[in-house]
């Protein structure tokens, strides 16, 4: 039995192996759907903060959205969520809630979930001083949430 591994033989099995061990990566590439269109991406945002109905009509027809965050600059990301969280806006919270976006310790608080809010900031005390979109912070979200006669 000839155990001889030829140049080509080496350079044939490398390639087939390099090959079979992308293969996983590649089909979960093909897979995934394109990114949005960033200006959908910002329009959705822009809408969050005020028209509960385009919010709707925009996840009906672009179902992604729902986490999708739009670069206003200088790392002040923001979602539909952090939209509706920091204008106080229960209704699209709660929508896109339902419709499974992440919720975030900003819009638990705008919603009043102190027990979830007190819970996250007992292990993580510094969140306390975190700041959300538009450098909003937890007060003026616990503000948003109170309703006022």
């Amino acid at each position: 039995m000839n155990h001889t591994v030829t140049r080509r033989k080496f350079l044939t099995n490398g390639l087939l192996i390099t090959g079979l061990a992308a293969t996983p990566d590649i089909i979960a590439q093909q897979d995934k759907p394109l990114p949005i269109d960033s200006k959908i991406v910002e329009e959705f945002v822009r809408v969050a903060h005020s028209d509960f109905n385009k919010v709707q009509e925009m996840h009906t027809e672009y179902p992604l959205l729902l986490n999708a965050s739009w670069d206003w600059g200088g790392g002040d990301f923001e979602t539909g969520m952090g939209a509706a969280g920091h204008m106080g806006l229960k209704e699209i919270a709660n929508y896109l809630l339902d419709k499974g976006a992440r919720a975030d310790i900003f819009v638990l608080t705008m919603l009043g979930k102190t027990d979830l809010v007190k819970l996250m900031l007992k292990d993580y005390p510094t969140l306390l001083n975190s700041l959300g979109p538009h450098g909003f912070t937890l007060l003026h979200h616990a503000e948003k949430g109170v309703k006022i006669p």
